[in-house]
């Protein structure tokens, strides 16, 4: 951690490539430092140049007589990589490379900046780039604005990071349009050496950041990125984490033969990143302002420490001196994940006894166009102190009686007394000015949109969500993994990938699975005396490594009920999956003991190169595809999000006895999913699975499998995940 402070707070920079013409990137970066007021000691570094900006110049960072922190270069790659090797000659503790034509090109930049990694790494310098906008530390103790932004942004309790430098101009300009403040800023570009984690540990440690916003386009690190965050969020010195992805809706489906691998993309694993670590994710840089305004809001506690105001529950109330604003708050709160809180009798009596008779004492409360201070301050003050109320947005709308600065004012009194979050919403720009800005002076989250509070106030509800989880108690499980390795390396040893239900079946009661008897028929014959030995009634399945889709060859036949029905059905369905594909290989028809009844849900993986298993739960059937009602999470799993999984999706109310329904065995899912979990996790050679329909019976009656499908790969292999 302490390299890093040789980044964000050096005593002395050196700028190896500094230019003493004006629109060259050596030069404004150079200007940047100077102008911005840094408190160190600057040296430029032009062989070519006795001063820069009257600063004297030196030929080489060797001939600087003073120690040197951070070094930040502005050269191209062959000479990129003799100014590092000069720094750490010199003793430098950090560097930036500000300079592209590395990695991103390919070819000799790839190789060089390696070279670059390899020397920083062996000499212990951390490094931020190549390809980078910089750092910026605002802190009056610092002032270091080593970046290609003209303007020191304001200080704050908010760090932000970014792999884009082109997006770290826009946030600035956008900040200091809003007088938004930062503890750190930097652009991490190429991630040579340090970085997102390395920043989150950073910052999760920084006294002087609350709020951590990140613009990410692609991680490296999956297991470990959950495990590091998931402390940062929820663990010591909480630090809300707040991200934007780039390519949301561009990621689509990869060609896959399993559902699994057909509804998952990378889309789906940086949710499941975000869900298993508590990050918040967020939808617009507009969102990452907003939602950050709020997280950083915080009230002095009875013992005198700062407290972050995170609501106990999702009840809100809304006080409005206005009914249209008021209206789109209320929908808005309800599509956020909130709701509407009901005033206790109490506070009823009480806002009828204060607001005039044209007033709603219901909630929206509506203290009319004409609420002075007192009104509002009477109408909040009750609301607020309602033991079913969980928090409040206040809403105002300029009128030519409005007393902007006095209700500002009486907010803040009243917010000061309280532990719940009051989040703002100011309508409009200058008439409302003086208490938007006063307001902010006191640290308190205002808005100049309804929507834009309550999507704020869902955020922090579901943060609160996350800090208030119950942690379960795990299961204890005995897989049989030798067995499990065995059925895969006799698999494999005969070039068999796909596995159909024999060998999936058998792979999967190692794992704790309940599984139908299940045997393969060659004729007609044959079928019906297995069927006679199961006992009726049986399930039919085509068995065709060329046919993945059963039921769209006609290949699928249930309830059969006799001898006769198996006979005509054995002939039917070859005669279907025939036709359906002349070219597939028929090995036969698979009899299978009928399911008792149950609701259809699919468990499923598919596997990243970097991120590794990534797990599906959803309602199964033929309803996975029509409806992908699906969630995803990264193994290893825990008890605590094979729960959430079950409830993430829409299908969970008929799953939890809907309309008189039989609730299912949910207990019996969750083990299910960690045992999924355990058998992808231990074999490595599981490249796509589903597991669908999987008939969850009645609650206390368990699981049973109806049918799968594996894809496995050789070790070593080549593959396209």
């Amino acid at each position: 951690m302490e390299r890093l402070d040789a980044i964000f707070a050096p005593q002395s920079v050196a700028v190896v490539g500094a230019s003493s013409t004006p629109g060259k990137v050596g030069h404004d970066i150079f200007a940047n430092i100077l102008k911005g007021g840094f408190t160190g000691t600057l040296y430029p570094v032009n062989p070519n140049a006795r001063s820069i900006l009257s600063v004297r110049a030196y030929p080489s960072i060797i001939d600087i007589p003073d120690d040197i922190d951070l070094a930040i270069i502005i050269l191209p790659p062959r000479a990129a990589l003799e100014a590092v090797e000069s720094a750490v000659e010199k003793g430098t503790k950090g560097m930036v490379i500000v300079s592209a034509g590395f990695r991103e090109v390919g070819g000799e930049g790839l190789e060089t900046e390696n070279k670059i990694i390899a020397t920083c790494k062996k000499a212990g310098v951390r490094l931020v780039g190549p390809n980078c906008l910089g750092v910026i530390n605002p802190n009056p103790s610092v002032r270091l604005n080593a970046s290609f932004s003209t303007r020191m942004p304001a200080w704050g309790k908010i760090s932000f990071i970014s792999q884009s430098g082109a997006l770290c101009t826009a946030v600035l300009d956008f900040a200091a349009d809003m007088d938004f403040g930062f503890s750190k800023f930097i652009s991490i570009g190429n991630k040579a050496d340090v970085d997102e984690l390395d920043l989150l540990r950073y910052f999760h440690e920084d006294l002087e950041t609350e709020v951590i916003m990140i613009y990410l386009e692609e991680l490296r690190r999956g297991a470990e990125f959950i495990e590091v965050v998931r402390e940062i969020t929820s663990g010591h010195r909480r630090t809300p984490v707040l991200a934007i992805k780039s390519g949301r809706t561009g990621a689509g489906a990869r060609a896959a033969a399993s559902h699994t691998g057909a509804l998952s993309g990378s889309e789906a694993v940086y949710d499941a990143i975000f869900k298993q670590s508590g990050i918040i994710r967020v939808d617009s840089i507009d969102e990452l302002f907003d939602f950050a305004s709020a997280f950083a809001y915080k009230t002095e506690s009875a013992l005198g420490k700062l407290k972050r105001k995170i609501p106990n529950g999702n009840r809100v109330a809304i006080v409005t001196n206005a009914g249209g604003p008021g209206i789109v708050a209320t929908d808005m709160t309800i599509s956020s994940g909130l709701q509407l809180a009901k005033f206790e009798d109490e506070t009823i009596a009480a806002l009828a006894n204060h607001l005039p008779k044209t007033a709603n004492i219901h909630n929206p409360v509506d203290v009319i166009g004409d609420a002075s201070p007192d009104r509002y301050e009477s109408a909040l003050a009750a609301v607020i102190n309602d033991e079913g109320v969980d928090g409040a947005l206040v809403i105002l709308t300029p009128q030519s009686m409005t007393n902007v600065l006095g209700t500002a004012e009486v907010i803040v009194r009243i917010a000061h007394r309280s532990n719940k979050p009051i989040l703002c919403c100011f309508m409009g720009v200058v008439d409302v000015s003086a208490g938007v800005k006063y307001l902010q002076e006191y640290g308190y989250p205002v808005f100049k949109f309804p929507e834009s509070a309550a999507k704020a106030f869902g955020a922090l509800y579901r943060y609160a969500r996350w800090l208030n989880r119950e942690i379960l108690e795990a299961f204890t499980f005995t897989h049989d993994r030798e067995r499990a390795v065995r059925i895969i390396e006799d698999c494999l040893a005969v070039g068999k990938t796909h596995l159909g239900e024999l060998d999936g079946l058998e792979l999967l009661k190692c794992y704790g699975f309940n599984v139908l008897p299940t045997k393969l028929a060659k004729t007609a014959a044959a079928a019906a005396d297995i069927a006679d030995d199961m006992a009726f009634p049986v399930v039919m399945k085509i068995v065709s490594p060329q046919i993945l889709h059963k039921s769209d060859a006609g290949g699928v036949v249930v309830k059969l009920g006799s001898r006769d029905d198996v006979i005509n059905t054995f002939h039917r369905i070859v005669e279907s999956a025939s036709t359906y594909n002349p070219e597939a290989v028929i090995e036969g028809v698979l009899v299978q003991k009928m399911a008792e009844t149950g609701e259809e849900v699919i468990m499923g993986m598919t596997r990243y190169p970097v991120f590794g298993p990534l797990l599906m739960f959803g309602f199964g059937g033929i309803f996975v595809e029509v409806f992908q009602d699906v969630t995803f999470r990264l193994a290893p799993l825990k008890r605590n999000s094979a729960h959430r999984m079950i409830r993430e999706i829409k299908g969970y109310k008929l799953l939890n006895g809907f309309r008189g329904r039989p609730k299912a065995d949910l207990e019996i899912l969750e083990k299910l999913l960690l045992s999924l979990s355990d058998l992808v996790t231990a074999h490595p050679e599981i490249m796509e699975m589903d597991i669908n329909p999987l008939m969850v019976h009645e609650d206390g009656n368990g699981a049973t499998v109806a049918d799968c499908r594996i894809i496995l790969q050789a070790p070593g292999s080549s593959s396209v995940y």
